[in-house]
């Protein structure tokens, strides 16, 4: 089957950030599908290179998460126009698998469906427009109407749907209640992180010590809550403990982070770059804890973050600071404690108890990487996306994805 692939946000585990369309697309050409793939490279001109197997074409389309509103939305309507253009010129697929965010992606497979008979398929990763509109970014009501008869459309006129979480999955029921549905959350490379014991080397290479660590590993945007982990930091200055708390990742909240933490005299907060997935994995590697947190927006709980399954395929205890689906699956799995910001000193307790306990995170550590392996591995994940996109395909996951959520 020849596939044409189309994210925005592309990126390889040397590039860090989200790999996920990566590893989706490589398991498709290793499936034996022909496998093209339409992203941006934030670069003054067309480029094109082959990358395991996959042919990715990078448009050049400026964005950065610093961009104000309205010059969001214009890269992604000049993504929408280049890759209108760049279809046109490419041996016809026989479909589009397209992944959001944004939602405008889902206009290239309206068009692609209208102009060229092909179809395509919808992958769900965050709600939009219900997620900018909880945020305040968008607030006319006319542009909310609009983008939310758009979602619609494009929801009602894919082949199929790829939900990444429960939440979107129930989110989609209601928008398009006769689409067909499939869910394949975000998943763990059990190759790339592995449970490490702390290095001495690498506390040298990051300037740390060996004590009781926690660590975050994620995107530093506004939605991301990060400052509530400064809080537990705070806590765990003023009570003298002599904990580490780690922030890696690049965001457009990244400074103001950094100023709050400065303010606050805070020297056991330590701002690491923001670097590929070998570097997450090395970070992780020095920490007792993970730390997963969102805003506090309903719809927010339905993310499907990567940082958590890097986690846990890390092997690493989680601590979360939001309730949601992830919030569920810690709890019923045994892989960490909440931090929700009304009980932070019950948290702190529960933290202070673990710290002179190192067994109890070893055994819910283990816990972690077990449910990674048994329901969260890329290749269940691959195996579930060659069957929903080729259903004649010998895979071995033509039940229900939904009770990997049993777990």
């Amino acid at each position: 089957m020849r596939i044409i692939y189309i994210h925005q946000y592309f990126k390889t585990p040397e590039d860090g950030g989200a790999v996920r369309s990566y590893h989706l697309a490589k398991g498709l050409v290793l499936a034996g599908h022909d496998v093209e793939l339409i992203t941006t490279g934030n670069n003054p001109t067309y480029d094109q290179r082959w990358i395991d197997g996959i042919k990715v074409h990078y448009l050049p389309v400026k964005y950065d998460q610093k961009f104000i509103y309205l010059k969001r939305i214009w890269a992604f309507l000049d993504f929408v126009k280049k890759s209108k253009l760049l279809l046109k010129k490419l041996k016809r697929p026989d479909l589009l698998y397209i992944s959001s965010t944004p939602l405008t992606t889902g206009l290239i497979g309206l068009w692609a469906k209208r102009k060229m008979a092909i179809p395509y398929v919808f992958e769900v990763r965050d709600l939009w427009p219900k997620a900018p509109i909880e945020v305040g970014a968008i607030r006319n009501p006319l542009l909310i109407r609009y983008l939310q008869q758009l979602e619609a459309r494009i929801y009602q006129n894919a082949m199929s749907l790829v939900a990444l979480s429960p939440g979107i999955a129930n989110h989609l029921r209601t928008i398009s209640p006769q689409s067909t549905l499939h869910l394949i959350p975000n998943f763990s490379d059990l190759e790339q992180f592995q449970p490490m014991p702390k290095s001495d080397k690498l506390l040298k290479k990051y300037g740390l010590e060996e004590t009781f660590t926690i660590a975050y590993t994620g995107a530093l945007g506004k939605v991301n809550a990060v400052e509530e982990l400064i809080d537990l930091a705070e806590l765990a200055f003023q009570r003298s403990k002599n904990w580490q708390f780690l922030i890696m990742g690049a965001g457009s909240h990244r400074e103001y982070l950094a100023q709050i933490a400065q303010e606050k005299g805070l020297e056991n907060v330590i701002f690491i770059p923001f670097g590929n997935k070998a570097s997450v994995n090395e970070v992780l590697s020095l920490a007792d804890f993970a730390w997963i947190s969102f805003a506090h927006l309903p719809v927010l709980k339905t993310n499907s973050p990567n940082k958590f399954f890097d986690a846990i395929a890390a092997g690493k205890p989680v601590i979360i600071n939001h309730k949601g689906w992830v919030y569920d699956l810690m709890k019923a799995n045994h892989l960490g404690i909440s931090c929700l910001p009304s009980k932070l000193d019950k948290a702190f307790a529960q933290l202070e108890e673990l710290a002179d306990n190192p067994e109890k995170i070893l055994k819910m550590g283990g816990n972690s990487r077990r449910l990674a392996t048994n329901y969260f591995s890329k290749e269940l994940a691959i195996s579930r996306l060659v069957y929903v996109l080729d259903p004649d395909a010998n895979s071995s996951a033509q039940g229900d994805e939904v009770d990997i959520l049993t777990a």
